[in-house]
């Protein structure tokens, strides 16, 4: 999920941009439990890109305090529903004290069975691409890896997160036609589904109205459609 539109639902009463991220935890919230329910086994959230980073630094102040205070305080909450959380993006950058809490939810949660929760922080889509290819050309440099045993599933192993399947269906709320730098490598064949919704507002029923046009759509993988197959 790219989660679009905390600023402008925020603009829109007259509010400080955070308020409108504040606002959107319990769009977050709606979404976890949602896919929980609907046994989704992995949700991936844009929760803070690469250029994120050049925003004003009051804001970007205030967003990695928000993250710190909300992983702290949904912890519990994401225990009871059986998530397990995981990060992606380059989050070595993090604040100390933000990547500690990070590192103490994932903890945590990391004997849990159901949902696992993906937070895409300081991640960007070229960045995970270039920092891949700059771990699998060390490796063929110091003999670990032969150039020519490279291929798409041996690159794939050196993203962030390799283990983690291919998403079957993006969902971009506030209406905005465009992917933003979002996991470039993983979503060549997803469906992508956009919605006007600013995502503060964005409910459990959304959800499910976006899982429920991505279950009539027929996904070819560049074969050919069913429908043209002779005799059908």
């Amino acid at each position: 999920m790219i989660m679009d539109g905390n600023g402008r639902w925020a603009k829109r009463r007259g509010l400080p941009r955070i308020a409108g991220h504040r606002a959107g935890i319990t769009a977050v919230r709606e979404a976890v439990e949602g896919c929980g329910n609907l046994g989704v086994e992995f949700l991936t959230l844009y929760t803070f890109s690469v250029e994120n980073w050049s925003r004003p630094a009051a804001e970007v102040r205030g967003l990695m305090g928000f993250l710190k205070r909300t992983l702290r305080k949904e912890v519990e909450e994401l225990d009871r529903n059986n998530v397990r959380l995981r990060a992606i993006g380059r989050t070595g950058d993090l604040p100390a004290e933000v990547g500690a809490e990070l590192a103490r939810a994932t903890a945590c949660l990391d004997k849990n069975t159901g949902l696992t929760l993906v937070l895409a922080l300081s991640y960007g889509g070229r960045a995970e691409i270039l920092d891949a290819v700059k771990s699998l050309g060390r490796d063929i440099k110091q003999g670990r890896i032969e150039a020519g045993r490279v291929d798409a599933d041996l690159f794939r192993s050196y993203l962030y997160a390799g283990d983690i399947p291919d998403p079957d269906l993006l969902i971009r709320t506030s209406g905005e036609v465009r992917i933003s730098n979002f996991l470039l490598w993983q979503i060549a064949y997803s469906e992508i589904w956009i919605t006007d919704v600013l995502w503060p507002n964005f409910r459990r029923k959304h959800l499910y109205e976006g899982i429920a046009e991505y279950q009539k759509r027929e996904r070819r993988f560049g074969r050919v459609s069913t429908s043209e197959e002779p005799g059908l």
